[in-house]
């Protein structure tokens, strides 16, 4: 925040879910098919920029990153912080999430997407997905072994993500 107000430009903070949990305190419970450390840190972190940026004087962003299934209730919980935030002030808690769903069937993931979306757009949520997969290992997902013909998203694979989330929200 601070080297942000200092060349006068936007911050753009984010949190993974290992960095939540790390931020709420390694000592607390995180257990699988819970991720309450994580939740807990995500939305203590996001609070935290939004009461400390107004006192650098300028616009932050505050994005959650790379959801892969495996990390749904984390996703989950910022969520519902989201709609309670909301339902108080008018706006969500973050502003964007993104979903990693690369590890699974593009369908599959686009699907996934559409049923959160349904639910961020009442707030004007932005979500960023992972259309496709990476070569590498990020966040958890590793798609290291993968032929590199299927490193790239095809025209096919982005029409069916416009086709299935323009009509809920242009956010995306």
């Amino acid at each position: 925040l601070e080297a942000a107000a200092k060349i006068g430009m936007p911050a753009y903070i984010q949190f993974s879910e290992g960095g939540a949990c790390f931020f709420a305190g390694k000592g607390l419970p995180n257990d699988k098919g819970k991720l309450q450390a994580s939740i807990l840190g995500a939305c203590a972190g996001a609070h935290y920029v939004r009461n400390v940026a107004p006192a650098y004087g300028i616009p932050v962003l505050v994005h959650s990153d790379h959801c892969a299934k495996k990390l749904l209730p984390w996703f989950d919980g910022m969520l519902e912080a989201d709609e309670v935030f909301f339902k108080e002030n008018g706006e969500p808690l973050f502003s964007s999430h993104m979903l990693d769903l690369s590890e699974e069937p593009h369908e599959e993931n686009v699907g996934i997407c559409k049923t959160y979306f349904e639910r961020m757009a009442p707030m004007g949520l932005i979500l960023e997905m992972e259309i496709g997969i990476t070569g590498v290992t990020e966040d958890g997902v590793d798609n290291t072994g993968v032929a590199k013909d299927k490193l790239y998203s095809t025209p096919e694979d982005t029409q069916l993500v416009w086709d299935t989330l323009s009509p809920i929200s242009p956010m995306f």
